[in-house]
C-alpha cells in the first residue's frame, strides 16, 4: 500500500468495491487471549469480529499459549468461533517463547488447511505476529498486523518490567520485526503509528482503526438502581466513579488523595471504585488512611453484564492516567463505552486522552500526577451543571462518528480489499 489509512479517509473507490463484492472473505485472527477471559483485549477483540461478521465477513479466532481459561479445543463463545492452538511451554526464557511461538504456528497453519482463510490477521503481542508471518509465509497468504499497545510499555506499566532492560529491548526488536515484515500494519491510535513511524518504519503501510464502541449494546442509559446504591452505602451524590482495573498507572491514588479538598467544596461528594488489579490493596489502605474514607466505596469487580448498572450510578467518570510512555501512546476503551452511555468523563490530560475527549466540549481534561489540579477541576466541573446536557450529547455524537464499530469495520474492509487485489504475496 502507498497510502495511509485513517477514519472517515478510506479511499471511495476501494470502500465501494468492499461493498460490492460477492465472494464471502474469510479472516482468522491470532490473538494472545479471547472470551470468555474478561479484559479490554477481549472485548476489542469480540467487537471487531461481531462488526466484521455484520459486514459479511466469516471469522475465526485461534489463540496462544497465554490463553489460560479451561475449555474445549474449539470454543463458541457469544457466538463466535475461537481454536486453542498452543500449549503452555516450559524452559529457558527466549526458548521458552521460541517453542510457545513455534506451537501456534503450527495450529495456525493446520486450522488454514482446514478452513481455509484469505487472510491472517494477528492482534499484539509481537509473539502473536511472529507466529502469524511465519504461517502465512509458509502458506502464502497476505498477513495483518494490528498493534493495540505496546507490550514493553505496558509491562513497565503494570511493574512487570523496567524500561531500557534486556527484555524490554528484545520485545521491541521483535515487535519492529514483525512490522517491517508484515503487509499491511494497524495501530489503535495515532500514537501508536506516530512512533513505529519515528523508528523508521513505512508509514504509508501503517493505518489507524480507533477503539470503538458497539452502539447496539449501548442505547438509552439505565435508570438509576435505588436498592445497588444503598447496598452499596451511596448517597445522593454527587457520585465520582472509576470503573476498570486497578493499575499504577491509572492513577487512582492522586484521585483518592483528591478527595479531602473536593470535599470541602461538595460535602456530599462520595467516589465510587468499580473493579480490581494489582494496586487494590495499596489503594485499599490508602483509602483507609484517609480524612474521606467515609466516602470512599470500593464495589469489588462486578459481571461484564453488570457494569452498566454501576455506570447508572456516576455522575461523572474520572480517568486520572498517569504520564506515561503507555498513556501517551495507547488510548483507552473505558472512556469511550462511558460517552457512549452519555455519561461524564474528566480526564487527565495525557496524550492518549487527547485523543478522544475534547477539553470542555466532550469531556474536561486536567493535568496528570496533580492530585491538587484533579480538585480543582472536578470540583468547578461539578459547581456547573448547565454544561453537563450539551457535554454529554457532544459526547453521544463523538462516539457514534467516529468510534463505533459498524463503521469503523469498513477500514478493516479497506486494507482487506488492498491486500486480496493489490499486494504480492511473498
Amino acid at each position: 500500500m502507498s497510502t495511509a489509512f485513517y477514519p472517515n479517509t478510506v479511499d471511495t473507490t476501494l470502500s465501494l468495491l468492499c461493498h460490492m463484492t460477492n465472494q464471502m472473505t474469510r479472516i482468522l485472527h491470532i490473538l494472545d487471549h479471547s472470551l470468555p477471559l474478561q479484559s479490554g483485549y477481549t472485548f476489542r477483540t469480540r467487537a471487531i469480529m461481531k462488526a466484521q461478521e455484520a459486514a459479511g465477513i466469516e471469522v475465526r479466532g485461534i489463540t496462544g499459549a497465554r490463553h489460560t481459561a479451561k475449555g474445549p479445543e474449539r470454543d463458541e463463545v457469544d457466538g463466535l468461533v475461537f481454536v486453542r492452538g498452543a500449549s503452555q511451554q516450559s524452559g529457558l526464557p527466549i526458548y521458552r517463547e521460541w517453542r510457545e511461538t513455534e506451537g501456534l504456528r503450527r495450529g495456525i497453519e493446520e486450522l488454514a488447511s482446514e478452513w481455509q482463510p484469505d487472510i491472517l490477521h494477528a492482534h499484539s503481542p509481537a509473539l502473536c505476529g511472529k507466529a502469524g508471518r511465519g504461517a502465512a509465509r509458509n502458506l502464502g497468504l497476505p498477513f495483518v498486523y494490528e498493534i493495540r499497545a505496546f507490550w514493553e510499555d505496558a509491562a513497565v506499566g503494570n511493574d512487570t518490567g523496567t524500561e531500557g532492560s534486556l527484555r524490554y529491548r528484545l520485545t521491541r526488536a521483535l515487535e519492529n520485526h514483525v512490522v517491517r515484515e508484515a503487509d499491511a500494519v494497524i495501530a489503535i491510535c495515532e500514537g501508536l503509528r506516530g512512533d513505529l513511524v519515528d523508528r523508521g518504519h513505512d508509514g504509508g503501510k501503517i493505518g489507524i482503526v480507533p477503539n470503538g464502541v458497539d452502539l447496539t449494546l449501548f442505547g438509552n442509559p439505565l435508570e438509576r438502581d435505588a436498592g445497588l446504591a444503598e447496598k452499596l452505602g451511596l448517597g445522593d451524590g454527587p457520585i465520582i466513579g472509576f470503573i476498570g482495573s486497578f493499575y499504577d498507572y491509572e492513577g487512582l491514588d492522586d484521585l483518592i488523595d483528591a478527595m479531602p479538598t473536593l470535599r470541602e467544596r461538595h460535602t456530599e461528594l462520595q467516589l465510587l471504585l468499580v473493579g480490581g488489579g494489582p494496586m487494590e490493596q495499596a489503594l485499599r489502605s490508602q483509602a483507609a488512611r484517609s480524612s474521606a474514607a467515609d466516602a470512599i466505596v470500593f464495589a469489588g469487580r462486578v459481571p461484564h453484564a453488570e457494569v452498566e448498572r454501576y455506570y447508572a450510578l456516576v455522575d461523572v467518570l474520572a480517568y486520572p492516567r498517569k504520564k506515561s510512555r503507555l498513556t501517551d501512546l495507547v488510548t483507552p476503551l473505558k472512556p469511550l463505552e462511558a460517552m457512549a452511555q452519555r455519561q461524564l468523563v474528566a480526564a487527565s490530560d495525557v496524550r492518549g486522552h487527547r485523543e478522544l475527549v475534547e477539553d470542555g466540549v466532550t469531556g474536561v481534561l486536567f493535568p496528570p500526577d496533580d492530585p491538587d489540579a484533579l480538585a480543582a477541576a472536578l470540583g468547578d466541573f461539578l459547581a456547573m451543571p448547565c454544561r453537563w446536557r450539551a457535554m454529554r450529547d457532544a459526547a453521544r455524537v463523538h462516539v457514534a462518528e467516529h468510534h463505533d464499530w459498524s463503521r469503523n469495520v469498513d477500514l478493516y474492509r479497506a486494507v482487506y480489499q488492498r491486500l486480496l487485489t493489490g499486494v504480492d504475496k511473498q
